[in-house]
């Protein structure tokens, strides 16, 4: 990275943003309350307002979410007449899946191969130090030239909508001239990365009931009804023969302008298992940026080991869909439901249940505050020009914000490339990364507050 004060501040910070991240990836604050302590969550809760406080940030709080969780909020007031500029993270992460299969404990963060790995590291624990690396190097350096608003939530990865509807019940707190979410990452590390849109997500969970209870599989299997039978067709039916999603009614022929993800890449970051080819039809990137897709996250049935010759009376899924910008979500929720009705075999009785929704979000990349981070990741990655890309996540805050806030520019960044692995066993977060995109935010909101 090319000498300035604010890169080499950054530089000196980074063992204490390690000791930091380290600290908050050792609470296992994963917002699903039956699997895991609420008291994680609120030690990571006040961990993050307690470091915002020591940053002299003012009116510090914990909100109590409808959703049952907190998120953490403080303001640090900007010159006079300046803008105010909103930083969002997350400090709630994924459960660490297999704890066996990570190299080392997914809660303790390690350094190992130039990487430091931990669950939360790059999602998004690792973003809300981004956050405090880039406004203590502006501290540095002639101060904050902007009025700084950080929002920390405690449920994204739940999908539950919890900070959703509290900004909507107190549209005041969070408004801003713009929106900076750390909540996304580069294309690829070392090549600086805008997102420019979002895939919104339902999730549905589908029961299907055939009998009044199990029955033996010798006895009564031809001719009684398996629960799990019909509901392995009805999922069946959400793919075509090439893997496309197919759900009645819903378009997916949509294409990528674009930033392109080459195949070999793609398989490669996906670590897609030698001879077995990739679903869907497009390019890559039509598929995960443009495109519905449909994945069964999880089917309620006996496992292997200890499986009885039965004839199941009733089965249950969970049923994830992204959905792409140009798509209503809770239209495509509707047509979702009525496709798994349609396609339920043999008369047996289907339920479904949405329980959690999110809108798709597109950015507008020719705003002002575009300019200034174009110009920003330029000093901060020599050599590289800003690229944009899509996102197949969904951060859901984003549509409710732009709602909310229709004049506000709305910008994406991270630190969840593709060797991170967010969500995966052995996440991790690249060092330099983490201290690029932070000189990145720096500079940017000093750019941004001369614009």
């Amino acid at each position: 990275m090319s000498s300035n004060p604010v890169a080499e501040t950054v530089a000196s910070l980074m063992p204490r943003a390690q000791a930091e991240l380290t600290e908050l990836v050792a609470f296992k604050s994963v917002a699903d309350f039956d699997q895991f302590p609420r008291s994680e969550s609120e030690g990571a809760a006040n961990w993050v307002a307690d470091a915002l406080r020591t940053e002299g940030f003012q009116d510090v709080a914990l909100l109590d979410t409808p959703d049952g969780t907190q998120s953490v909020y403080g303001f640090l007031p900007g010159p006079e007449g300046a803008k105010t500029v909103l930083l969002y993270a997350h400090y709630d992460v994924q459960p660490p899946l297999d704890e066996a299969a990570w190299t080392t404990p997914p809660f303790e963060l390690t350094e190992r191969d130039g990487r430091w790995y931990g669950r939360g590291a790059a999602d998004c624990k690792g973003g809300f130090i981004m956050h405090l690396l880039a406004l203590r190097a502006l501290k540095a350096n002639g101060g904050v030239p902007v009025g700084v608003k950080v929002i920390v939530e405690g449920s994204e990865e739940q999908g539950t909508g919890g900070l959703e509807r509290y900004a909507e019940e107190h549209p005041e707190l969070l408004t801003a001239d713009t929106i900076v979410i750390g909540d996304v990452g580069n294309f690829r590390l070392g090549l600086p990365t805008v997102t420019s849109t979002l895939r919104g997500m339902t999730l549905v969970r589908v029961q299907i009931d055939t009998l009044e209870g199990n029955l033996h599989s010798g006895q009564f299997g031809g001719a009684a009804p398996d629960a799990l039978g019909a509901l392995i067709r009805v999922l069946d039916s959400l793919r075509a023969e090439d893997g496309s999603t197919t759900i009645d009614g819903l378009t997916g022929d949509a294409r990528w302008e674009g930033l392109q993800y080459e195949e070999e890449a793609f398989r490669k970051d996906a670590k897609v298992l030698d001879g077995v080819e990739l679903t869907g039809s497009g390019t890559v990137a039509d598929r995960i940026w443009a495109r519905p897709a449909v994945t069964v996250l999880g089917i309620d049935c006996p496992p292997v080991v200890g499986a009885t010759p039965s004839v199941q009376a009733g089965a249950r899924a969970l049923v994830s869909l992204r959905v792409p910008p140009g798509v209503d979500a809770a239209e495509a929720t509707k047509l979702l439901q009525a496709h798994l009705e349609a396609h339920t075999p043999w008369g047996a009785r289907v339920s479904s249940e949405q329980i959690g929704q999110g809108q798709p979000f597109r950015a507008d990349t020719s705003s002002p505050a575009y300019t200034a981070m174009a110009e920003a990741m330029a000093v901060a990655y020599p050599g590289e020009e800003m690229q944009s890309a899509g996102q197949g996540g969904s951060i859901p805050l984003c549509n409710t914000l732009a709602s909310l806030y229709p004049h506000a520019e709305i910008l994406l960044i991270g630190l969840s490339e593709p060797q991170a692995q967010i969500h995966a066993v052995n996440e991790s977060v690249s060092p330099d990364e983490l201290e690029r995109l932070s000189v990145t935010e720096a500079l940017f909101l000093q750019k941004y507050a001369a614009s």
